[in-house]
């Protein structure tokens, strides 16, 4: 018992005896989550520095390494599965792994290895070759991973060199974009997909190119014209894209290959997947990064039309563009980056749907094949193989991030140990030619570092992310969403998916893609916050013949169905 006098001093004690139990208790109790998460850090991290570590003793300088063999390859100019050419005795390649690994060496937190690549790549690395290269592979390898780590490097707050950065990055940055605007000397100001780095495009050079190939190059070059104060490659990029929406079908789809010279489309089926995948996800993020309203309403048309035209449950089938009708029922790997998409436009529930069934397939033969026939729920016969893509562990960091679901750490953890499990070898990872035999291929793919060791490691441990708001390009560079790149200053940024609410006197037409709300609301001050979901109907007035004519409810996200009386409700209760 406390003598009177001392009875602050004993209250003072009681109440930090309680802090400390009740802290212990709460830690207690988060303990073996927490521990879960860190021990999956720890192994991730393993996984990367053993794919790493093997790249600089067997391939480095080169471009990628060849984990079965231990050797390398010059992979730069065979992008695209073509050959070098016309390459000097002397070339050793671009070190594209170094390159990409950039960004992941910072989140993993090692400064040292970051100034020592960054150094290294100052002193000795060389665009001035005679090589073909594929220029979307190249931009959003090369000049996204160089500037996404000129804009660490200048971020004095992460104190990533010990002595002085002077800019190297983004000179090498600047000297490969400079090449990269030959390219886009066409009648259409749309690109072509190869150009040779010293020489520019070369003679009867193919005209064809990907929806993805022109449309997806304005976060690399627009940031580079953010950082050296020319305009002129995110004018170059901003043209091919601007032409590119022109040339959309009355339904507001896109084909997947065109003509760079005529501007006619060659193949008119499309989806989410290969050759588009990336030209949806630039137009959403192109408008966080530099906050033109352009990009929003683009965004937002395309959306709608993909979920009216290309979903069918929780799947997404592909099309033609210029009808609507399905094409090909089939789930291809790089489609499983749209719902991390969708998280950050708030569409969770659609999200949440796609995921389940990728990780579906994923569980299903131990990783996920390259492409699902939905209508014969087999693989493909020609594209059974694992090339140790990203996309399933980018969307699952996405959607953790958004709900905080244990599931989705589970969901991980069962990624990384099948990735360990199928294709960890004593020479790195190898990707897997056949997922039903789990036959390896020698080939260790540089996004392997860039993409998904990192979103893995992002999705354990989330430290980078909590200090300043990021976009990631497709290739999993992150850029810093900075107000002086945007053309007005915003009001306020939500920190949950990146964008922000304009200030008055414009009016002020928010979208629930912006602030993640599913139901469609009306604010105070008269505010319409227009549903992300909503799918409208066919007609006007709500009249159907069958469940595809009606669209999904603005109020509740649900889909809408076809009643016996012909008209389109909420008649199902799902």
């Amino acid at each position: 018992m406390c003598p009177p006098r001392h009875y602050t001093t004993c209250l003072l004690l009681l109440l930090l005896l309680f802090l400390v139990l009740s802290d212990f208790s709460i830690s207690q109790s988060q303990s073996p989550s927490a521990a879960k998460r860190k021990r999956m850090k720890e192994k991730v991290r393993n996984m990367f520095y053993h794919a790493y570590d093997n790249y600089m003793t067997y391939a480095f300088p080169h471009d990628e390494l060849k984990p079965l063999s231990k050797t390398f390859t010059n992979s730069l100019s065979e992008l695209g599965n073509l050959k070098l050419e016309h390459l000097p005795q002397d070339y050793h390649g671009s070190a594209l792994t170094l390159i990409e690994s950039l960004s992941s060496l910072v989140i993993m937190g090692n400064s040292t290895e970051f100034e020592r690549a960054v150094l290294w790549l100052s002193e000795n690395l060389t665009f001035d070759v005679d090589a073909r290269i594929n220029l979307f592979e190249c931009n959003i390898r090369v000049l996204g991973g160089l500037v996404s780590a000129h804009l660490l490097a200048s971020d004095s707050s992460k104190k990533l060199f010990e002595g002085a950065y002077n800019n190297q990055l983004l000179v090498l940055a600047e000297d490969l974009g400079k090449r990269f605007l030959p390219a886009f000397n066409t009648p259409t100001g749309l690109p072509y997909a190869w150009i040779n780095l010293k020489y520019g495009v070369m003679e009867n050079e193919t005209t064809e190119t990907s929806t993805s190939g022109c449309g997806s190059l304005i976060l690399e070059m627009g940031a580079l014209s953010k950082m050296t104060g020319d305009p002129i490659y995110e004018s170059a990029a901003l043209r091919a894209l601007r032409k590119l929406w022109s040339m959309q079908s009355s339904l507001k789809l896109f084909g997947t290959t065109l003509d760079v010279a005529t501007g006619q489309w060659i193949e008119y089926s499309s989806g989410i997947g290969a050759g588009v995948d990336s030209f949806y996800e630039y137009l959403l993020k192109a408008h966080i990064l530099f906050g033109k309203e352009d990009f929003w309403k683009m965004f937002h048309s395309a959306y709608v039309a993909v979920q009216k035209y290309f979903r069918h449950g929780s799947w997404y089938h592909e099309a033609d563009m210029r009808t609507g009708r399905a094409t090909y029922w089939q789930l291809t790997s790089l489609q499983a980056f749209w719902p991390g998409l969708q998280v950050l436009i708030g569409d969770l529930s659609a999200a949440n749907s796609s995921h389940r069934e990728f990780f579906h397939v994923w569980k299903r033969y131990g990783v996920l094949p390259e492409r699902y026939l939905l209508d014969h729920q087999m693989i493909h016969p020609t594209e059974k193989y694992y090339p140790l893509r990203p996309e399933l562990a980018e969307s699952t960091f996405y959607l953790y991030q958004a709900t905080k679901d244990p599931w989705y750490i589970e969901v991980g953890e069962s990624i990384v140990n099948s990735i360990n499990l199928y294709t960890k070898v004593e020479g790195g990872f190898a990707s897997i030619k056949d997922v039903t035999t789990m036959q390896l291929e020698d080939h260790q793919h540089s996004f392997f570092l860039a993409e998904t060791c990192k979103y893995l490691y992002l999705l354990f441990d989330d430290s980078f992310v909590h200090e300043n708001n990021y976009v990631f390009t497709t290739e999993g560079h992150p850029l810093p969403v900075l107000s002086n790149w945007h053309e007005e200053l915003p009001q306020a940024y939500v920190p949950t998916n990146w964008t922000f609410v304009k200030r008055q006197p414009r009016v002020n037409r928010i979208s629930a893609m912006s602030l993640q709300v599913c139901p469609a609301l009306n604010l105070k001050s008269g505010q319409h916050i227009e549903s992300a979901c909503h799918i409208p109907d066919a007609r006007s007035d709500f009249r159907c013949l069958t469940d595809e004519d009606c669209g999904v409810d603005a109020t509740t996200c649900r889909r809408r169905s076809c009643s016996m009386a012909g008209y389109c409700g909420l008649w199902l209760i799902i």
